[in-house]
């Protein structure tokens, strides 16, 4: 039997049998993803919903800038939150550095321009369908938001999904503030980082086998989601 066979064997045995440093790593890596998720989309959603309603010079500017942070290099937002959090840093004094607060911090800094900026070109062009209807009944805003977000939900889910996937994905940022210290930071990908350079294939290749399940089942909830809206009418 070859290394890549006997890894992959044993990463699958790692799996089935509930490993307790594998179910330590999945704990982390979703309770860390799905906090950042809940922050991103606390601020993402009314920054999208407030540019996609609102009329006001240099808008295009700003949604170019949040469509281009969209891309920002997941490294330098690590770098960025590291010196604000360090010791000398404005935030020093908060001791968050090599937690996962700080790793959440990293983490929402990258998924708030995608949730802001794709709900921005949901609701914007709802917007463009509707405004002038509901200007003529003198509809507020805040009423016309919450009707697009109920017209658009299946679409905005997407947007959700779209942002857990970035999060859970995510290794170089998480791995310069979080530090990658064992049972206490360490997550999914940093530990494959970390297990494939030390030789240790199985627990890597099991933490990428279900990184990959992960991966194809929010894709194909995405696409389930954007089939049944459609059947529906919804999207």
């Amino acid at each position: 039997m070859n290394v890549f066979s006997e890894a992959i064997l044993k990463s699958l045995e790692l799996i089935f049998l509930l490993d307790n440093e594998l179910f330590d790593i999945l704990l982390l890596s979703f309770k860390v993803s799905f906090i950042a998720l809940f922050v991103s989309c606390l601020i993402g959603f009314p920054i999208g919903a407030f540019l996609a309603i609102s009329k006001f010079k240099f808008k295009n500017i700003f949604v170019a800038i949040l469509n281009a942070l969209m891309g920002l290099p997941p490294v330098v937002v690590g770098l960025v939150v590291y010196l604000y959090l360090s010791r000398s840093g404005p935030l020093g004094f908060l001791g968050i550095l090599y937690t996962p607060t700080a790793m959440i911090i990293a983490q929402s800094i990258l998924i708030i321009p995608i949730v802001a900026s794709l709900s921005c070109q949901i609701l914007e062009d709802l917007d463009n369908q509707y405004r002038d209807l509901f200007l003529s009944f003198s509809i507020t805003k805040r009423t016309s938001i919450l009707g697009y977000i109920v017209d658009a939900r299946f679409s905005l889910f997407t947007v959700i999904l779209a942002g857990f996937g970035r999060a859970v994905s995510e290794v170089g940022a998480v791995i310069i503030v979080g530090g990658n210290i064992d049972h206490l930071t360490r997550v999914m990908t940093t530990a494959i980082a970390l297990e494939t350079s030390k030789g240790e294939l199985s627990l890597a290749m099991a933490l990428g086998i279900i990184l990959l399940i992960i991966s194809l089942s929010v894709n194909f909830f995405v696409m389930w989601i954007k089939a049944n809206g459609k059947t529906k009418g919804y999207v």
